[in-house]
């Protein structure tokens, strides 16, 4: 399958980043997307982007997850906006909340990250990629209150939830992508979703170096395995890989705007 982008890879967390790129040419894909997730080094993810290529894109986001909070100081929205300003980023993330490996104490400090996030990428243009993880309905709620303050941009990455989620993120303009989660055997809930998403907001990802899908579990996941994600998303939507290359990859470019050619 060529022509794939994979919207959410990190780059960072490979042991061999040649290789991977070798097994993506190999793969067909166009570019791919390296996400961070400590703003204490989004250099490094700027970094990464040296090898872009005509061939071969290589963007970066800048931003801290939301399981890294507590361990890093908060960037103010003036300083997410100047580190964002080289072409290479193209969006701000990944942000979000997290629940799953924090108590309630932490929901503070991840929630007023998180509309640091979004409010940069309000005034950048460039989308807000969001990891959310069993925090479905704070999520909808700030997304909703932020939306009040001004339209933004925005990607739920990763998609590991249920319509709820996806029915509010879509109702506000925002995108969904799928990863490897796609093709496990106990997440049929997400191939509902995957069904359902309209064209024009679907996008897939690997966030390798995790969540590698079948047939390559059990193995570090790398970006070139995008192309077994999208063949499970035309399967379950009864198109062609060829298409689901062309409207994902045309998604990217929509949504990314500093990616277009």
């Amino acid at each position: 399958m060529t022509g794939l982008i994979d919207s959410h890879c990190h780059l960072d967390r490979l042991d061999d980043v040649p290789a991977a790129l070798d097994i993506a040419r190999q793969s067909g894909l166009d570019g791919m997307i390296t996400i961070g997730t400590r703003f204490s080094q989004a250099d490094t993810q700027i970094g990464l982007t040296r090898f872009d290529t005509p061939d071969l894109r290589v963007w970066c986001a800048i931003g801290t997850h939301p399981d890294h909070v507590g361990e890093e100081r908060l960037p103010s929205v003036e300083e997410l906006v100047c580190k964002a300003e080289p072409s290479c980023v193209v969006a701000i993330g990944e942000s979000g909340l997290d629940y799953f490996h924090s108590g309630d104490e932490a929901k503070p400090a991840q929630h007023e990250s998180f509309r640091t996030h979004i409010a940069a990428a309000r005034e950048t243009g460039l989308p807000v990629v969001i990891h959310t993880r069993q925090a479905d309905d704070d999520t909808i709620a700030i997304l909703r209150d932020e939306s009040g303050k001004g339209a933004f941009p925005f990607l739920i990455h990763c998609f590991a939830s249920g319509p709820k989620l996806a029915e509010a993120a879509l109702e506000l303009g925002g995108y969904i992508s799928f990863s490897g989660l796609l093709t496990f055997p106990k997440c049929e809930e997400i191939r509902e979703v995957a069904r359902i998403v309209p064209e024009d907001r679907l996008l897939v990802e690997t966030d390798s170096p995790f969540l590698a899908p079948a047939p390559k579990r059990g193995r570090p996941n790398t970006p070139g395995y995008v192309a077994h994600t999208a063949a499970r998303l035309a399967q379950e939507r009864e198109v062609s890989p060829e298409r689901i290359a062309e409207i994902t990859t045309a998604n990217v470019h929509r949504l990314f705007t500093r990616t277009r050619p």
